[in-house]
């Protein structure tokens, strides 16, 4: 299985929440793993904003390059997130719910472009296809 791991399977992952550990198994049953590196950036955001110290930031950050391969936004990658932000937001306000970020879409159309499956908690992809969903 190929799969896509979006930041918040990934924070989950690292704090090692219970959630973090679905994360753990799918990933060592995963064949290939890649992140977007525009996760690596957010991920790096939500740990600074709480005050977690730059030396753990860094450390979280080299061991999702580790356990994944990075996947730079490319031309394909770009169009593919602007049509899926458009179809994340009008998903969202159907459902009520929180305008989902273009970060959202960028993971979500890396995943489309690489075919894999995405891991995600994110409620904007409970329901979507090719979504392995482990939130709440």
């Amino acid at each position: 299985m190929k799969i896509v791991i979006d930041t918040y399977a990934w924070i989950e992952l690292l704090i090692g929440s219970e959630r973090g550990a679905k994360v753990k198994e799918i990933l060592s049953e995963a064949d290939e793993v890649y992140t977007s590196d525009i996760v690596l950036a957010e991920t790096a955001r939500k740990f600074y904003r709480e005050g977690t110290d730059e030396e753990t930031i860094s450390r979280w950050i080299e061991t999702i390059t580790d356990a994944s391969v990075v996947t730079p936004i490319d031309p394909v990658i770009a169009l593919e997130a602007a049509k899926c932000q458009s179809e994340l937001i009008k998903d969202a306000k159907s459902l009520k719910q929180n305008t989902p970020s273009l970060f959202d879409a960028i993971v979500y159309a890396t995943a489309k472009v690489k075919d894999c499956k995405m891991l995600t908690g994110d409620e904007h992809f409970r329901n979507l296809p090719d979504v392995l969903w482990i939130g709440k």
